[in-house]
């Protein structure tokens, strides 16, 4: 006996009882989150409007796994490869975690020796950075990407992705917003005529860059301090690069007596000045700025917008090159604008498209419930019902109004016996008898509006 109970005692060690249970610790990954119904729903509501201004542009839609193979993306980001999720079990390949959808792209187009095509794609992207979760910054991410390939003339299709960018921002009226362009080539440019050494082009670009963060003071500083510029070529530079504008500052830049006579400044200014032209047709001008860095794009991460003509012959064996400009929305950003504006105005968001709810006014009408839902469903209308044989009407009714469902449709035995159903709005507690046969078309008529 004594042997037999060692046994049992030792299976039940193996098994654990209440005191061995693992204890999970409940949390989701750091840079992470979990989405609530009426989370999602924002989402929802932002992600349609950017669909809808895609489609509106004729992209078309692809998807690309969300894993690459490492070599795929190694040497694409710079300094920023550190921050790609390398996989541990490969299953005989090294991989990695997307970084971005840019890339992916290109490898596609290379691929399937693609040379002409106007996409977009929507997909979530990793990156093992420091995450700012307050300030819509996560290591899982959504990226929102509209690209157009091909070779086409000039600034035309550079110019309709700020117009996309313009109708997003607009569309989900975020609040005024800025959109800043500028051209590489002009910023090489003024370096060459300000005296920086070609050795130091890349690292007082990254301090050009800060000046949308810090004042021009502390740039100077950190270009003479830190990384050994000559105050003269500083304070030259400075001269530029606190000068804004729109077209207006592009054609005073043409008429500079050092910046039009370098090659690299002429053709950017030349291109850009086309672009505002063709800004100026859609109407948009006067909400696109030259930028004093390398970047595009919008104030607080809204937006990013760029060209990348050589990325795609990286991959082609005969290094073809496919001229690449596209837009990325920075819609984790957006979505927490969006989330504080409505926690701010205790806006009630529904969080289900439920056109009706199917009641009944008396018990043991379970089977008329169930044959009506049913009729609905396969016509197409949105419904929903309690699950309980004999709900109580007062409870269905403040169901609709917790829930946000618009109208109620109830059955009983005197609709049954006059071939109707009664239809209920929640809102003004209006009721009218329907016909069978056209609920259907009544609740689609009422739910439209």
């Amino acid at each position: 006996i004594a042997k037999e109970v060692a046994k049992l005692l030792e299976m039940k060690a193996q098994l654990g009882g209440e005191e061995g249970k693992h204890k999970f610790v409940l949390k989701t990954p750091k840079g992470t989150r979990d989405y609530s119904p009426k989370q999602m729903a924002i989402r929802e509501r932002v992600f349609n409007a950017i669909i809808t201004c895609f489609k509106r542009h004729g992209a078309e839609v692809i998807d690309t796994p969300v894993f690459e193979l490492k070599e795929t993306l190694t040497g694409k980001y710079g300094e920023d490869s550190k921050l790609i999720y390398d996989l541990k079990d490969q299953g005989g390949e090294l991989l990695s975690l997307r970084y971005d959808l840019t890339v992916p792209f290109a490898r596609y187009l290379a691929m399937n020796k693609i040379t002409n095509i106007k996409r977009y794609h929507i997909a979530k992207v990793y990156r093992r950075d420091n995450p700012a979760m307050t300030r819509g910054r996560y290591r899982e991410f959504y990226q929102c990407d509209f690209d157009i390939a091909g070779q086409f003339d000039p600034m035309i299709p550079d110019a309709e992705c700020l117009k996309i960018v313009h109708e997003i921002l607009s569309d989900l009226q975020l609040g005024d917003f800025l959109i800043k362009v500028n051209d590489r080539r002009i910023l090489d440019g003024m370096f060459a005529v300000c005296g920086v050494p070609d050795s130091k082009f890349r690292t007082i670009c990254s301090s050009v860059d800060k000046l949308d963060k810090i004042p021009w003071e502390e740039v100077r500083s950190e270009m003479v301090g830190e990384k050994g510029l000559s105050p003269e070529a500083a304070d030259r530079i400075g001269e530029y690069v606190q000068l804004h504008g729109g077209l207006d500052l592009i054609e005073r830049l043409l008429q500079d007596p050092k910046l039009s006579q370098n090659k690299l400044a002429k053709e950017g200014l030349g291109d850009m000045k086309l672009l505002f032209e063709y800004l100026t047709l859609f109407g948009i001008a006067g909400k696109v700025r030259r930028c004093r860095g390398r970047r595009g794009g919008c104030p607080r991460g809204r937006a990013g917008c760029g060209r990348y003509d050589g990325l795609v012959g990286m991959f082609d064996p005969k290094g073809r090159k496919v001229p690449c400009v596209g837009v990325s929305i920075g819609i984790e950003r957006i979505f927490s604008i969006l989330e504080q504006r409505v926690e701010a105005s205790e806006e009630k968001i529904r969080t289900t498209e439920t056109q009706v709810l199917v009641a009944s006014a008396q018990k043991k009408l379970l089977e008329e419930r169930l044959k009506l839902i049913s009729e609905l469903w396969d016509a197409g209308i949105k419904a929903e019902m309690l699950y309980k044989k004999n709900p109580k009407l007062l409870n269905q009714l403040q169901y609709c109004e917790d829930t946000g469902i618009p109208l109620v449709a109830i059955v009983g035995e005197q609709e049954l016996k006059d071939g109707v159903v009664k239809l209920r709005v929640v809102a003004t507690r209006e009721e009218v008898n329907v016909r069978r046969e056209s609920l259907v078309e009544e609740i689609r008529m009422r739910t439209s509006q």
